[in-house]
């Protein structure tokens, strides 16, 4: 299988790749912003880069909005498991989110183990770029 790489963000590009490159069985991945808009992508032909973005936000109000009322407390992950693998999303700081793509195949722990360190990275990369220009 061919994964294409597109970004808008190099940096968090190079977390991705790094995180693909440490998880046997990982088959793609991508960052998108909390209102759903792509911020990176490393992802197969087969899915669609800015629906997958949209869907993972909509996926991550509804974590949000679950583990708040059931424990007051912050989203960290969720994990689904599918028939033929795992999507697992896991928050990037207060703005954006990593989902990635796995197969049925992978470690979850070793999974867990590397992208959670990957999101925090994501995280600090997204807080230091600069902000946008204000338009009036």
């Amino acid at each position: 299988m061919t994964v294409t790489a597109r970004t808008l963000e190099p940096d968090v590009m190079t977390e991705l790749r790094t995180l693909r490159a440490r998880v046997p069985h990982l088959t793609g991945s991508l960052v998108a912003s909390v209102d759903g808009l792509l911020i990176a992508d490393d992802l197969p032909p087969s899915v669609e880069p800015s629906g997958m973005a949209a869907v993972t936000a909509s996926g991550l109000s509804l974590a949000h909005r679950i583990a708040q009322t059931a424990h007051g407390g912050a989203f960290h992950e969720v994990v689904i498991r599918g028939v033929d693998g795992y999507v697992v999303t896991y928050s990037a700081g207060p703005a954006a989110s990593l989902t990635v793509l796995a197969e049925a195949g992978v470690n979850v722990g070793r999974l867990h183990l590397e992208a959670r360190p990957t999101a925090r990275g994501i995280a600090a990369h997204l807080a230091a770029r600069p902000a946008a220009p204000h338009r009036a």
